[in-house]
């Protein structure tokens, strides 16, 4: 029988068990964070920007069991922008579309939470500062931000990783806020996590290069099973810790798995100039406010 995560139900504000929860486990689940009309507009709003996006002008696939994406110039700029990504199910060999728009995108990224006013203004809720202060943050300042699709069929696998791997700083800082905007179940491809295993080391760094990007082990050791599914209804937000290894399978159902996800990292800390993610000097990162 699978682990069953730590759960709460969100009534307005955080408490001292949530804090314990997430310090203990590496991961807090709280479920009714956001009400299904927030769900809905989020998900009206990505809906909107994939019916905008011209596909024949950016045939970039991602894929996140590999990092071929990484090369490519439209992936580093999407540090200060809104792309989008195409799921490898989705294109040709060519990169063409052999699947209908809105069911071909894989995700949606890296700047919504600054440069969409809808994404905005639900990354600066006060709910969410008030949860980044009660577990530690001195300075948050929002990193980065995405729509994941988990399209039916073709959604891709997310493989075991620690976002602290892509969204390096010293000391470590960042942390996942992660929101289903539809029901995450088994069947369609929802997170797995391995409870409790933010406290062993930071496996893998994945640096910027000369030759481009690369991922370099920081630490001889195995990723640990991540056995303790993340279920999340509709609206539940789930956060996960930089070092916490987590996954999603495939999705080869007939149900999308729409999330938001937004990373935040502490401005106390020292982000890495060879992180993936470089923001232009006139394009700094901001807080809550």
């Amino acid at each position: 029988m699978d682990k069953q995560p730590t759960q709460f139900t969100w009534q307005g504000s955080s408490t001292a068990q949530m804090v314990s929860a997430f310090h203990k486990d590496g991961y807090l689940m709280l479920h009714d964070f956001a009400n299904h009309d927030e769900c809905d507009a989020l998900m009206q709003q990505a809906d909107k920007l994939i019916d905008e996006f011209d596909a024949a002008k950016h045939k970039i696939v991602f894929s996140a069991s590999g990092q071929s994406h990484a090369a490519s110039d439209y992936f580093m700029k999407s540090a200060s922008n809104i792309s989008f990504f195409l799921e490898q199910g989705a294109v040709d060999d060519d990169g063409n579309l052999i699947k209908d728009k809105a069911k071909a995108i894989n995700k949606i990224g890296h700047a919504l939470h600054d440069l969409d006013p809808h994404y905005r203004q639900f990354s600066r809720k006060a709910e969410l500062a008030d949860l980044a202060q009660a577990i530690g943050f001195q300075n948050p300042l929002l990193l980065q931000s995405m729509v994941i699709c988990k399209q039916p069929l073709i959604g891709g696998e997310v493989n075991p990783h620690q976002d602290s791997t892509f969204l390096y700083t010293e000391p470590e800082s960042c942390v996942g806020f992660w929101l289903a905007l539809e029901d995450a179940t088994i069947e369609n491809g929802c997170m797995w996590a391995s409870e409790g295993s933010h406290n062993g080391p930071l496996l893998s760094r994945f640096v910027r290069a000369q030759d481009g990007m690369k991922m370099v082990e920081n630490e001889a050791g195995i990723m640990p099973e991540c056995d303790v599914p993340l279920i999340a209804p509709k609206g539940t937000l789930i956060l996960l810790h930089g070092r916490l290894p987590h996954l999603s399978p495939a999705n080869h159902s007939k149900r999308s798995r729409y999330a938001y996800a937004l990373h935040v990292i502490d401005g106390a800390a020292d982000y890495a100039a060879d992180n993936w993610l470089q923001r232009p000097d006139d394009f700094a990162l901001s807080g809550f406010a």
